[in-house]
């Protein structure tokens, strides 16, 4: 029978997304903070003017450093939603089992209850069946493009305090600093998965959906 979520306070209904959420919104102050403090640092040292906070919150540093991490994570969870569709590992609570049909591989059956594109067929519904991972890839796209905007604007910051020209964009692109930057969140983003999967064949978390139970086998696959 559904959850009703009348039953439970708007906390209890809410908590994750409430924390986390906090949590982002606290460290993505505190990066905002530290980071204007370090980059004025920087521009004062190479003899520049220092930002006013609102103006370095519009700064190529705070737009690269920011959303370098956004699209990695991003990136994890598209490719993380769209590879465990088809691959497996023996023994991981992140993996589908290995032979028995899954409940999240059966055609939508429209209901009252179901979403409404699924009540609504056609397109919406062809759409609607891939709609995560379409979100999380358009948000790594933008996140990618806010990187690269911010990495070359800063990049170009740093030539006028260095007395030097700034570059057009195709001349910061083959340089290594944006790949730089892009490759060393993308590999650490794919240890976390690799991690998590491998991990979960062998330990256990009590009382999280991310563990198989305690008792389980090492070989069992899934929760």
């Amino acid at each position: 029978m559904p959850n009703q979520p009348s039953k439970y306070s708007f906390y209890k209904r809410n908590g994750l997304t409430i924390v986390f959420m906090a949590l982002f919104i606290i460290t993505l102050i505190a990066q905002a903070f530290t980071g204007w403090k370090e980059n004025n640092e920087e521009v004062l040292e190479k003899g520049g003017r220092a930002l006013g906070f609102l103006s370095y919150l519009h700064s190529g540093h705070f737009f690269s450093s920011t959303f370098e991490n956004f699209q990695s994570e991003f990136l994890q969870m598209g490719m993380y939603v769209m590879m465990t569709v088809g691959l497996r590992q023996i023994g991981s609570a992140e993996s589908k089992s290995m032979d028995e049909a899954e409940e999240v591989d059966r055609e939508p059956v429209p209901s009252a209850d179901a979403p409404w594109p699924v009540r609504k067929g056609g397109w919406m519904l062809k759409i609607y069946k891939h709609s995560l991972s379409i979100c999380f890839f358009g948000l790594f796209l933008l996140s990618w493009a806010g990187h690269l905007y911010g990495s070359f604007t800063d990049h170009n910051d740093q030539q006028l305090l260095k007395h030097k020209a700034p570059e057009s964009l195709g001349a910061f692109l083959g340089e290594p600093t944006f790949w730089f930057e892009t490759f060393q969140n993308w590999q650490s983003e794919f240890l976390s998965i690799v991690s998590i999967v491998f991990l979960t064949i062998y330990l256990r978390q009590k009382g999280s959906p991310e563990s198989k139970p305690v008792d389980a086998p090492h070989m069992q696959t899934g929760k």
